[in-house]
């Protein structure tokens, strides 16, 4: 059983639309109402790969409870925590050529005491679980060394602990040591205060990060593929993603891939390339069944080509 945490979940909704033109009343050629926040679609991967997950969330209002109702339609076990303010609603717009358009609520504000009921939850509901996922920006009135205190607790119950999350709360919980951390380029470059522009300059970023705690880096490089920095040495591979549709999600269906295959190794960073490709090439944040994976086109080496450009160089 695969266990997220998502203390700021949201509703997303995404609109297709032919092309976004500032100030002019668009049409959406589709839209799709999906429960989000990064933790959740982790789950719904999960599930959709036919693997048992539960997802500990703070819910509060309508929306809360609509998301929570669309989880468990998904096969996801919904455990949560009731909080007075209201989840927040997400909107995307995603054009024809892929790019997207994101409008991120802020979300509710947590007191203290529904801030300790989730850690306290998530510690009841750890027991069973082969890894716990911890994802996701946090929301107001939660400090920075939020995930550090988690990642901590769940150490003492003997989990092992996957965060997927960025700036001050991400170099605040690598002291706790969780055993692995998934960043894109740009929070990486952010992470180590420096750009990077070459397949070997995330290399260095990321065993920075392991320096600090990590103890492995799966960075996502976007359209370049993924880095996996470990113990075991570094592993780069790609994933060919034909028509890209949306990428709401898609480093969330990898993670779960990652996991879903044993969070660890050549097998796993395999697994993470082949959801993410399948995750593109859906509507709005959909998740990918087995049906949609191309496990045969993945290519991973340990021939690393570290003076590869990345297409999209990150900045600090």
């Amino acid at each position: 059983m695969i266990l997220t945490v998502t203390p700021n979940p949201s509703l997303d909704r995404t609109y297709e639309v032919p092309s976004l033109e500032r100030g002019e009343v668009l049409r959406a050629t589709g839209d799709r109402v999906d429960p989000g926040g990064k933790g959740v679609n982790v789950s719904r991967a999960v599930s959709a790969a036919g693997v048992r997950t539960t997802a500990v969330l703070p819910l509060g209002g309508a929306p809360g409870t609509l998301l929570a109702a669309l989880l468990v339609a998904q096969g996801v076990d919904v455990t949560a925590v009731t909080i007075a303010g209201e989840t927040r609603a997400n909107i995307s717009l995603a054009e024809p050529d892929g790019t997207l358009t994101k409008i991120n609520a802020a979300g509710p504000e947590l007191t203290p005491t529904e801030s300790a009921l989730l850690l306290d939850t998530v510690r009841t509901c750890s027991g069973t679980a082969s890894w716990i996922a911890c994802c996701g920006s946090l929301p107001q009135g939660l400090s920075p060394e939020w995930y550090a205190d988690l990642v901590a607790r769940a150490h003492e119950a003997g989990a092992r602990i996957a965060l997927d999350t960025s700036g001050p709360a991400l170099l605040a919980a690598l002291p706790a040591r969780p055993d692995v951390i998934k960043p894109n380029a740009q929070e990486l470059a952010e992470a180590v205060g420096r750009p990077l522009s070459t397949l070997g300059d995330v290399v260095k970023a990321a065993e920075e990060l392991r320096s600090l705690g990590a103890g492995a880096v799966l960075a996502s490089l976007g359209a370049d593929g993924q880095l996996l920095v470990s113990a075991e040495g570094a592993h780069y591979g790609t994933a060919p993603a034909p028509a890209v549709r949306s990428n709401v999600g898609a480093g969330d269906a990898s993670l779960a891939g990652f996991l879903i295959a044993g969070g660890s190794g050549r097998e796993a960073l395999a697994s993470a390339l082949a959801h993410g490709a399948a995750a593109v090439q859906l509507p709005g944040s959909a998740m990918p069944t087995p049906a949609d994976l191309r496990p045969d086109a993945v290519r991973i080496t340990q021939d690393l080509p570290l003076d590869l450009p990345l297409s999209e160089p990150a900045t600090a």
